[in-house]
């Protein structure tokens, strides 16, 4: 309607307001088309709502506050952000004993020396073998409990290697069914009884210090054992239970007892302290000689009398190596159990 102003200023100077008669009516009619006319062409039609805004002089990408969208693609630059950066704390390293290597020498034989320990208290020097464990040598550090294994009579001190014993414990170990051990063969050189013979001295005082000395033995009683096939038997007795102090264990395998020790056995078990009576195990095979039969039979009677606790197997089987060999392993097996 506004640029309509113009024409209806001038029908109204041309058709009522004649020019000669009217001028000065003329002159204001022709200033209002003007002013009208001005006004029209400086005011811009405008959106409804949209606000007038200073601009910059820099071209912009948008009117508006672009809305921020969370892409796979983008590009970020680099630039400082409030979200925290998550500290990662390492995994505590253990403290606790390394696992153990596993040692290739444990599936090789042990060895066995051989020495003697002199004294004025035998004719000759005592000989031994010493059987020492596989890995020995190659854990310098690691101590090992002791067997003393004496033989029976007309053998020496190889009867036991004969035997078997050194292979035998040689396959136990390498399996972890006993511990590594040291195994102490001493030679009895007579058939005399221990009043007369004083191998069982020379071994309780002069033997097992010397095997302490020159071993990495576990020195102690709870560490030590002794046992004997026959006549090593009756050894075995007479010192696991006259020198206990010395002896957790006691083996006899096919006992005949000492028999200047038979008035001794009661008095010497009533004298262990209690708590420390030695563990003991005794066999014998049902076939063997009547009077080594009769010997084993009354010693686990005394046992049974004085309610010491103790194994006991009647096996099939005579008074000989082969016996013996058979049984080789559950000797083993229980001399190393304690330990």
């Amino acid at each position: 309607m506004i640029d309509t102003a113009p024409r209806l200023a001038q029908f109204f100077l041309i058709n009522i307001f004649p020019i000669k008669k009217h001028h000065w009516l003329f002159t204001l009619a022709l200033i209002i088309s003007f002013v009208l006319s001005a006004c029209t062409n400086s005011s811009p039609t405008r959106s409804a709502g949209t606000e007038d805004k200073p601009t910059s002089g820099i071209a912009s990408t948008s009117s508006a506050t672009p809305s921020v969208t969370a892409s796979s693609t983008a590009s970020v630059s680099p630039q400082p952000t409030s979200t925290p950066t998550k500290t990662v704390t390492p995994t505590q390293t253990s403290t606790g004993t390394p696992a153990p290597t596993i040692l290739t020498c444990i599936q090789e034989a042990g060895r066995v020396e051989e020495g003697s320990q002199r004294t004025d208290l035998l004719p000759l020097p005592l000989a031994y073998y010493v059987y020492l464990p596989p890995c020995y040598d190659d854990q310098p550090d690691r101590r090992y409990p002791v067997l003393y294994l004496i033989h029976g009579q007309n053998y020496n001190n190889d009867q036991w290697l004969r035997l078997g014993a050194a292979e035998t414990a040689d396959a136990l170990i390498a399996a972890g069914e006993i511990p590594p051990l040291i195994m102490v063969l001493p030679r009895d050189r007579s058939w005399d009884q221990p009043t007369e013979n004083n191998f069982g001295v020379v071994l309780v005082e002069d033997l097992v210090p010397t095997i302490d000395k020159n071993y990495r033995t576990i020195p102690g009683r709870p560490w030590r054992a002794v046992g004997g096939l026959s006549r090593g038997a009756g050894w075995a007795v007479h010192l696991g239970l006259k020198y206990w102090e010395h002896f957790s264990g006691i083996g006899a395998h096919s006992l005949p007892v000492f028999w200047t020790d038979t008035r001794h056995i009661r008095e010497w078990l009533d004298e262990i302290t209690e708590g420390q009576m030695p563990r003991i195990y005794l066999d014998i095979g049902d076939k063997d000689r009547q009077q080594i039969m009769e010997s084993a039979v009354w010693f686990e009677k005394v046992l049974t009398d004085e309610n010491i606790p103790h194994i006991w197997y009647l096996n099939p089987g005579y008074h000989e190596e082969a016996y013996w060999e058979a049984q080789l392993e559950n000797y083993i097996r229980w001399y190393t159990a304690s330990w």
